[in-house]
């Protein structure tokens, strides 16, 4: 596959999934009416909504792992190709993220009661940090993006309670002490 045609069928996977989100019902940006690069973890209401918050740090790792795990099972193909795998499956991700389903057990399983899920700014910035974790993955040492990986861990850990590990456990396996700890 051609380089300009990899970067047309990325950006239309992107554009794609925006589309998606808001014929879902998601809200273009925050409504609260403006944009934020960066998101404060103080700002509850704000999280998932702006292009950067804690969980920024979730989407670069899973850029780490999806390098990882396309690498493995398609190591003969280009990278190019499989950024878009990586693409398709973190924009799937983003719209069963956004999905009544998901957003209602993030409410019920984990801390993020007042969730409402993500906006459609936020979904798109999602992918493209993602796209910045495969990125460094490809480009930088294994034992550099692993450092980074468990760094990110252990800082959203610390700010905010929660981080990339913690929020798949309590999605799938809730764990009452683990809610209660994160509560504060």
């Amino acid at each position: 596959m051609r380089t300009r045609t990899i970067w047309l069928t990325g950006i239309g996977m992107i554009l794609a999934t925006a589309v998606l989100l808001l014929a879902m019902g998601r809200i273009p940006i925050c409504d609260c009416g403006y944009v934020l690069f960066w998101t404060p973890a103080e700002d509850v209401a704000g999280s998932s909504q702006h292009i950067a918050d804690w969980y920024t740090p979730s989407h670069i790792i899973h850029g780490f792992l999806f390098y990882l795990a396309l690498w493995l099972l398609f190591r003969n193909r280009p990278v190019g190709e499989r950024a878009l795998g990586a693409i398709f499956i973190e924009a799937s991700w983003e719209i069963i993220e956004n999905s009544p389903w998901v957003i209602d057990r993030y409410r019920e399983a984990t801390i993020a009661s007042g969730y409402t899920g993500d906006s459609v700014l936020n979904s798109v910035f999602d992918i493209l940090w993602m796209l910045a974790g495969f990125w460094f993955a490809w480009r930088m040492p294994v034992w550099l993006t692993v450092a980074v990986g468990v760094a990110f861990e252990l800082l959203a850990l610390w700010v905010i309670r929660d981080n990339l590990t913690l929020n798949v456990l309590m999605l799938l396996w809730p764990v009452d002490a683990i809610r209660v700890w994160q509560g504060g």
